[in-house]
């Protein structure tokens, strides 16, 4: 496997929204690419037996979680004609508001690009060993079910 595929995706903290416009902006010279495709999470104030979420504490067990998240880039690169592929997924805490995972595909055409992103969203969310604690406003926590 190649050092481009074995990138970390994991990042502490929220994903800056400055990051994400530099990856944007590194894409305007890729003469062949017709579409990109952009995913952004990020933390609800959701309402938890009438306490609102504060902030999301996400946590992994890197080794197993970087296995998985190969599996599935490898996956999604064989499915689907994709010049690029970007994953960026929170661990600790982050407040509502803040960003806790971009995904941006790039392809030739723009139904392969909207697929892939979709697609990996889904499995991410699905597969990828990253566990969510909600902190409510009174500092009490539950683990997070994604719907």
């Amino acid at each position: 496997m190649s050092e481009k595929k074995r990138k970390n995706p994991f990042v502490e903290g929220p994903v800056a929204p400055d990051f994400i416009a530099s990856v944007i902006a590194k894409h305007h010279t890729q003469a062949d690419a017709g579409a990109h495709s952009i995913f952004l999470g990020q933390v609800r104030a959701d309402v938890v037996e009438g306490k609102s979420v504060r902030a999301i504490e996400y946590t992994a067990y890197p080794e197993m979680a970087l296995e998985a998240y190969h599996e599935i880039r490898e996956a999604i690169f064989a499915k689907y004609p994709l010049h690029c592929l970007h994953v960026h997924h929170s661990l600790g805490t982050i407040a509502v508001g803040e960003i806790c995972l971009f995904v941006m595909t790039t392809s030739r055409h723009r139904a392969a690009a909207i697929e892939a992103c979709t697609e990996i969203v889904e499995r991410i969310k699905k597969e990828l060993p990253v566990w969510g604690k909600e902190i409510l406003e009174d500092d009490a926590h539950q683990w997070k079910t994604n719907q």
